[in-house]
């Protein structure tokens, strides 16, 4: 059998993931130190991120949760877009949106914490900014938020919503703005008197 540094494709990304994340390379979920792996390029995977946060690989959904988890530790967006990444390969993905969803928010003390569905725990703060755009389609907020090195999860409905009930008043360069604060950073989420959703 093949070792996790010669296996190539899917079974190479699934085998790197599983021997990194045993190793306990990163505080939390065991990240795999992607951001330090330099593979060449290997060409596309068909896999594809869902503007929902489903994974599907061939037109077909993933449906073992514990292994788009394991695909989700190997994933780094680059500057040509998200590749899945092994130490001896890397292979682009498509994402139709963000690839990944905060599906919960939590205010602990003055911090908020987001759980994403792929189970990231992240504190929105100065690492990990909330940002909010507008569809240009429409006109609706696409709320993201930072997990980790250019990853960002798309904030779901009913966690904006939370956001909306935390929200303050502040005057802006923009004219007055709800926004919510965490861990000294303050993001706005909507102008005042405006219906967000």
């Amino acid at each position: 059998m093949a070792s996790s540094d010669t296996q190539t494709g899917l079974d190479g990304v699934i085998a790197a993931a599983k021997a990194h994340t045993e190793k306990g390379q990163a505080p939390g979920r065991g990240l795999p130190p992607v951001h330090l792996w330099n593979p060449p390029h290997c060409g596309e995977i068909d896999i594809v991120i869902k503007r929902d946060g489903l994974w599907f690989h061939e037109g077909t959904p993933i449906g073992r949760e514990a292994l788009v988890r394991l695909f989700s530790t190997v994933l780094r967006k680059d500057p040509d877009g998200y590749h899945l990444v092994t130490p001896v390969e890397k292979m682009k993905i498509t994402v139709e949106d963000a690839p990944f969803i905060a599906v919960r928010v939590d205010r602990v003390g003055e911090t908020l914490k987001f759980l994403t569905n792929v189970g990231d725990e992240v504190e929105a703060g100065p690492d990990n900014a909330i940002r909010v755009e507008m569809d240009p389609k429409t006109g609706e907020p696409r709320p993201y938020l930072h997990v980790r090195r250019g990853l960002e999860a798309l904030i779901a409905r009913p966690v904006f919503y939370e956001l909306v009930e935390l929200a303050q008043e502040r005057v802006t360069p923009e004219g007055p703005q709800l926004g919510v604060a965490s861990n000294g950073a303050w993001y706005p989420v909507g102008p005042v008197g405006a219906h967000c959703l």
